[in-house]
Formats: C-alpha cells, structure tokens, sequence
C-alpha cells in the first residue's frame, strides 16, 4: 500500500491554497474542503453520492499534478492549489464551452438566480460565451402532468440518473450517445416521461442544478432578486 493510501484511511491535513484543511479518513478534496468552508468550483459533484467526476469543473493541483477534487482521495502532506489564473481560465473556458453546446437563456429561464450553472458562470468572472453557439434543436417533454423535461439546458451532469437509481430505486433516466450527440434518456417505450415511474416527489425531480427539469404550475414562485443565489453567491455558501 502506499504512503498516500495510508495517509487517506487516517485523520490529518493538507495545505489549500496556502490554508491548513482537515480531513477525515476517506474524504476527497472536494469534501474536506466544503466541510472546512472552502469553496472549489463544481457542477456534477452532490454530497450525497459517489464522485462523478464529468464537468472537470473542480480540477486542481496537486502536489503539481491535476485531478479532480472530487475524486482525488484527500492525504497528509499534499499541497493543493485551486485559486489560481490558470485553473479558473480552464474553468471559465469550460463553463463557456456548457453555454454554447446548449440553449442557456438565462433571462426567460424559470431557474434563473437558482441556476448552478449560472451562478458559477458569474463567479468565474464569464461575461460572455466567446465561442460561436450551436443553438442545437432540443426537445422540450410536456407530456408528464407534475413535470416539465427541456433538454435545451440539460448539462449532463448526471444528478437526475443517480438519483433516479441509488435514491428512487426507478431508473428513469440514463445518458445515451456519444460526443455532442450526448443526451439524456427517459425509461419508457415511448421516451416520454408521462409514460416514465416518474414522480414530482422524487429526489430526481428535485436535484437538477440547472433549468432542465423542472415542476409545472410553480413558475417564478419566488421572485427574481430573492432566489437562491441572488442572496448568497456560489462561493459564499460554503461559509460557515
């Protein structure tokens, strides 16, 4: 076993940025330090599951190397730098590269000031797309009565599909095809989610971090300029 393997399975610190962070056996970067207070850019990260490790948003330094922090396993005596022009230029170009590859609307979206997506974008200092946009032709599932599918602002994230599996036990979602023909698929003959175990209650309904689905009969409940992020920035709700 290797020293760093060891240093994982025992309680310790790593530097962040210059900042001692504490870890508990077991723990990713990515974990230690939310716990810690510490803000590191993520979209396909939830504290509830497995690392996903799919946006590359949380790349880090480590010890000079590049992970994920989500996935890369937290040890004694590494030093991780995440605060730097280099790594949030990749992140900006990343979150540049998710708003073009898909129909991100944000004024006319119901999950504006809500939006992960959005309030990353702001906090990586993203003022515009700088790549041409594919405007791609999305459908948009009305079908189901509780809930609205719009893969226009899917960003593959994954969320709904692990929670659907490990939460929901139902499986109603899956990411199918290969490069910009990735999509996201329902589970039923149709495709459609009215023909899907599908239901408003389920933590898949209730997880996306983005505009893609959303609950019927509620829009703009709560108003624009008292949502979520129009009250706290992205990064300031890791503080204690």
């Amino acid at each position: 076993m290797s020293d760093n393997r060891i240093d994982a399975l025992s309680p310790g610190t790593f530097a962040l940025d210059g900042q001692e962070v504490e870890f508990c056996p077991g723990d990713t970067i990515l974990q230690a330090a939310t716990r810690a207070g510490h803000y590191i850019p993520h979209l396909c990260w939830h504290p509830d599951f497995a690392p996903h490790g799919s946006c590359r948003l949380c790349t880090v330094k480590v010890n000079g190397r590049t992970g994920a922090a989500c996935t890369v396993q937290a040890a004694s005596a590494q030093d991780v730098e995440s605060v730097t022009d280099e790594l949030n230029g990749q992140r900006k170009k990343l979150l540049q590269m998710l708003f073009v590859e898909g129909n991100h609307f944000c004024p006319s979206c119901e999950k504006s000031g809500n939006c992960l997506l959005q309030a990353t974008a702001y906090q990586m200092g993203m003022e515009g797309p700088h790549f041409e946009e594919f405007y791609p032709d999305r459908k948009v599932d009305a079908s189901h009565p509780d809930l609205l599918l719009d893969l226009n602002r899917c960003i593959l994230c994954g969320l709904c599909v692990r929670a659907s599996a490990g939460v929901d036990a139902k499986n109603v979602f899956a990411i199918g095809g290969h490069g910009v023909a990735t999509h996201l698929l329902v589970n039923s003959e149709s495709g459609l989610l009215a023909d899907s175990a599908f239901q408003k209650h389920d933590l898949a309904a209730n997880i996306c971090p983005v505009g893609a689905i959303l609950p019927k009969r509620r829009g703009f409940a709560t108003p624009i300029g008292q949502r979520r992020f129009d009250i706290r920035s992205v990064s300031q709700e890791v503080l204690p």
